[in-house]
């Protein structure tokens, strides 16, 4: 069994959490490699499985990603009809007029007008990741907040826009992680973005995320209630339906809003960090059903 991990240029050695897969893979038998995901010159059909890992520059080449995803259908996880749905964030309209419980986002192309900026915000395109062009702005910086929205319309750019809820400073975010379905780990990420400016980025020459993302204590071992144990559920299981299978991975990050009801806040499909070091035996269930799949293969 030959098993790809997808990451980019920027970490062609995987992530710190790649690493402790690739031994669980190992130690089951597979034959493991970290590969860079637009490296031209790869053969990605002698894989019999691509599992994107930290292909974390997809952002900014999304058509070329998404390419990469469809010519390896059949081989990649989470599949290509998926990772293109879940890669852009107007996705949260679709599990919205499911039924499901999402944070307000309004959707601003450019040349439409943006909702009020009356009320502290969040602002931040629809195709983005590591808190790259993403802002959080109250009634005293409108100015602040069209001017992101200017710079993103200008920029061709889709804009999400929704409440800031004030549970983030309080608790922070509740995220639960699946492998193939099951409930793996749950975690706790304290607030990201702080009052009335754009999140400011790390220039490293690398994945360019925001600074507070390389924070070593921003995500925490935590724990899930049964209301939003309840949600992420239904969540996955409507992904699961929709894609005609369960997902191998997923993290369902929520926020309680000022009623305490949990809300979807983001789902993280594509490329998500698990934080697998905050849960014993973490990295070996992904690993598991990895191997899983192969096994079913024959």
């Amino acid at each position: 069994m030959r098993v790809a991990l997808a990451t980019c240029s920027a970490l062609p050695g995987g992530w710190p959490d790649d690493h402790v897969l690739a031994e669980g893979l190992a130690a089951g038998g597979a034959d493991v490699s970290f590969e860079v995901w637009d490296e031209p010159a790869i053969d990605w059909r002698r894989f019999d499985r691509v599992v994107i890992r930290s292909t974390w520059d997809y952002t900014e080449k999304r058509e070329a990603f998404l390419r990469w995803a469809d010519s390896l259908r059949g081989l990649i996880r989470n599949p290509a009809p998926l990772v293109r749905w879940n890669s852009d964030k107007r996705y949260l309209a679709d599990l919205e007029a499911a039924g499901l419980p999402v944070v307000p986002t309004a959707f601003v192309a450019p040349g439409e007008r943006p909702p009020s900026l009356d009320e502290e915000v969040v602002i931040k395109p629809v195709v983005s990741a590591g808190a790259r062009d993403t802002g959080r702005f109250g009634e005293g910086a409108r100015a602040d907040a069209q001017q992101l929205l200017d710079r993103l319309a200008s920029e061709g750019r889709v804009a999400m826009v929704q409440p800031y809820l004030g549970a983030v400073d309080a608790v922070g975010e509740t995220a639960i992680v699946f492998f193939a379905g099951r409930e793996s780990h749950v975690l706790r990420k304290r607030a990201v973005l702080r009052p009335d400016e754009e999140a400011p980025i790390r220039d490293d020459g690398g994945i360019g995320a925001a600074e507070v993302m390389f924070d070593e204590s921003l995500v925490t071992a935590g724990e899930a209630e049964a209301d939003e144990r309840a949600v992420a559920g239904r969540i996955i299981e409507w992904v699961g339906e929709r894609f005609d299978g369960l997902p191998l991975y997923a993290r369902v990050d929520m926020v309680r809003d000022g009623d305490g009801r949990p809300l979807l806040l983001e789902l993280e499909a594509v490329e998500p960090n698990f934080y697998l070091a905050t849960a014993e035996g973490a990295a070996q269930r992904l690993a598991d059903a990895v191997l899983d799949e192969l096994a079913a293969l024959g």
